[in-house]
């Protein structure tokens, strides 16, 4: 008997997109020189803080994949997802989600208001399980969310917590490119 294909990955960035340096782009760089289908939700160029248009880009993402699919969020990516699996559904095994942002609380300035994110159908965020096996991976320090406020959330979604450590938001703001662990999660997710 054949081994089943390995799903294909679908990375989610935050709002704030694509970085070269982010750990994301680092990982879809070294899966798909590993030969792993790998897909990443590209920019918006409109609507950028629109839940709606973010969600539909995910989706569109999904649906051109046939097979099943991993996903792999970070930071306002993460609710990216959460929102889509609760409207679409689909083929997903597992996700990965990486440092959540808490919403429901003011983020630190230069970030958006809580108005802000409410008129733009971010909140409330969906706290019912989700429909597949997913990790969250939370940071001691993340400025952006909490670690119980993220426990929270991992606890509502039926998600396994990882504990990070202090590594910030995850990011190259914070001080990290490369994230090897995020091949070690990937790894634990359920492949078929």
């Amino acid at each position: 008997m054949s081994r089943p294909t390995e799903p294909a990955v679908v990375i989610v960035p935050g709002l704030r997109d694509h970085v070269a340096e982010h750990w994301q782009t680092l990982l879809a760089d070294a899966l798909t020189a590993a030969g792993r289908d790998v897909h990443t939700v590209p920019p918006l160029t409109r609507d950028r803080l629109s839940r709606a248009a973010q969600v539909e880009a995910l989706h569109q993402v999904i649906a051109r994949i046939d097979g099943p699919v991993v996903l792999v969020a970070h930071s306002a990516g993460v609710i990216t997802a959460v929102h889509w699996a609760h409207r679409y559904g689909g083929e997903v095994t597992g996700a990965l989600l990486a440092t959540p942002p808490d919403f429901d609380s003011p983020l630190p300035e230069g970030y958006p208001a809580p108005e802000e994110l409410a008129d733009n159908g971010w909140t409330p965020v969906p706290r019912n399980p989700l429909p597949f096996p997913t990790l969250v991976a939370a940071s001691a320090n993340d400025p952006l969310g909490g670690f119980a406020r993220i426990a929270e959330l991992a606890r509502d979604w039926e998600s396994r917590l990882v504990e990070l450590g202090a590594v910030g938001h995850l990011n190259p703001a914070s001080g990290h490119g490369p994230w090897p662990r995020a091949l070690e999660l990937l790894a634990e997710l359920p492949q078929d």
